[in-house]
């Protein structure tokens, strides 16, 4: 079975205009293949606009989302991996939905950069933690 990720973007992105809200998406730049202006990253993340007025041939299919955009007057193409996605929500009061692992994330074959030797977890380590993204 396919993923839902690119499904569910499409249709977060499509609710969020609807709903006259500028759609944002929060992306990992860790993961392999991430195209974006590396001076706009912060805390291994960058936040893009993607709202069809800040954006160009825009292209979102099962391997990625791709478009055209202009950072400080600058066009660039942007290049995101399904599993780079962290959120998709609303710039104005951030409605939207945050993606963890889902069954048949394998799919987009994730490749963060893993240290060959791993330090194990910290007693007390093992308990989720939420960040908020704005």
């Amino acid at each position: 079975m396919k993923p839902s990720r690119p499904y569910l973007i499409k249709a977060l992105q499509e609710w969020l205009l609807d709903n006259d809200c500028t759609p944002h998406m929060a992306v990992d730049v860790a993961v392999k293949g991430v195209m974006v202006p590396e001076q706009f990253i912060s805390d291994g993340q960058i936040v893009l606009n993607i709202s069809p007025s800040a954006i160009q041939n825009f292209v979102l299919d099962d391997e990625a989302v791709s478009f055209s955009a202009r950072f400080g007057g600058v066009p660039m193409n942007i290049y995101v991996p399904m599993a780079a996605v962290l959120a998709v929500y609303a710039r104005e009061h951030g409605a939207g939905m945050g993606f963890g692992m889902e069954p048949g994330a394998e799919y987009y074959a994730l490749e963060h950069d893993e240290p060959e030797n791993p330090e194990p977890p910290k007693p007390g380590s093992g308990r989720p933690s939420l960040k908020v993204v704005k």
